[in-house]
C-alpha cells in the first residue's frame, strides 16, 4: 500500500494552503503547459489518477468529457472533492494506485498530476493503464523532475562564487528517498528520466510530448518565485498514446 501522507493532519494543512489547492488550475503554473497536450475531450470517458480536489475533473467535464472517475489514497482528499462537485457524470472513489486495477478497455484518457513519483512499481502502474486504455487512447501526467527529486538541498544554496546551485545527489541510484515536506518522511519514488521513458514504450506506448516545465517571463512577473523554476527543472510533462 502506498503511504497516505495527505490523510497526515499536519500534512494536509499545510498542503491546503499551497496556491494550486487555492485557487485550483489557475494557481498551477504548469496547467497551459498541459491543457496544449492534452486530446480532445468531447465524449471521452477519464480517470483521474490522484485526483486531489477535483480540479481537473471538473475542468474535464466542463470542456466535454462524457464521464470522469476520480481515485485518490487519501479520504481528505475525496471527501473535499465530492464536497466541491455537483455533477453525477463525475464519480469520486479511495483508491491505493499502487495495487489498483482498472477495467479493461474502458477509458479514452489517463490523467495524472503529480502522484505517480509516489508509486513503488512503475512498471506494473503502465501496464495497467495500457490494459484500462481503448486502442488510440492516451496517458497525460506530470511528476516532480527526477533532478529536483534528487537535489540535495530542497532550495538553492550559493557557490564560491555566489552563483544558485542545486546540487544534485545519486541521480543515476534510483529507488525510495525521503524528504521532509510539511510532514516527516514523506516517501517518493527517484527514477531517471530514461526510465520513465523507456517503462512507457517497452508496455507499448508511444511518446507524444516530454516537457522540462519552466514558467514563462509573465508567469515570474505576476509571481517572482516562481523565478527558481527556471534554474533547474522542477515539473517534467510527459503525454503518450496507446
Amino acid at each position: 500500500m502506498a503511504q497516505n501522507i495527505y490523510d497526515n493532519p499536519d500534512f494536509f494543512a499545510g498542503y491546503s494552503q499551497l496556491p494550486r489547492q487555492v485557487h485550483g488550475l489557475d494557481g498551477a503554473p504548469e496547467w497551459p503547459a498541459i491543457r496544449t497536450v492534452l486530446p480532445d475531450l468531447s465524449g471521452k470517458h477519464i480517470v483521474d489518477l490522484g485526483c486531489g480536489f477535483g480540479w481537473a475533473s471538473r475542468w474535464m467535464r466542463e470542456h466535454g468529457a462524457a464521464t470522469v472517475l476520480g481515485l485518490d489514497l487519501s479520504e481528505n482528499m475525496i471527501h473535499r472533492a465530492k464536497a466541491d462537485t455537483s455533477d453525477s457524470q463525475i464519480t469520486y472513489q479511495i483508491a491505493d494506485i499502487e495495487t489498483l486495477e482498472l477495467p479493461g478497455a474502458a477509458f479514452d484518457l489517463a490523467y495524472s498530476a503529480l502522484t505517480f513519483h509516489y508509486i513503488r512499481d512503475f512498471d506494473r502502474l503502465t501496464q495497467m493503464i495500457y490494459r484500462a486504455l481503448v486502442p488510440g487512447g492516451s496517458i497525460v501526467f506530470t511528476i516532480e523532475h527526477p533532478v529536483f527529486m534528487a537535489a540535495v538541498h530542497p532550495h538553492w544554496i550559493a557557490d564560491e562564487d555566489g552563483r544558485k546551485t542545486w546540487p544534485v545527489n545519486r541521480y543515476s541510484i534510483e529507488g525510495e528517498r525521503q524528504t521532509d515536506w510539511f510532514a516527516k518522511g514523506v516517501l517518493k519514488y527517484h527514477r531517471t528520466i530514461s526510465t520513465t521513458l523507456n517503462t512507457l514504450m517497452r508496455v507499448g506506448f508511444t511518446i507524444r510530448t516530454i516537457e522540462e516545465f519552466a514558467p514563462s517571463a509573465e508567469q515570474i512577473r505576476a509571481n517572482p518565485e516562481l523565478e527558481d523554476e527556471i534554474e533547474r527543472p522542477m515539473m517534467l510533462l510527459i503525454s503518450a498514446s496507446r
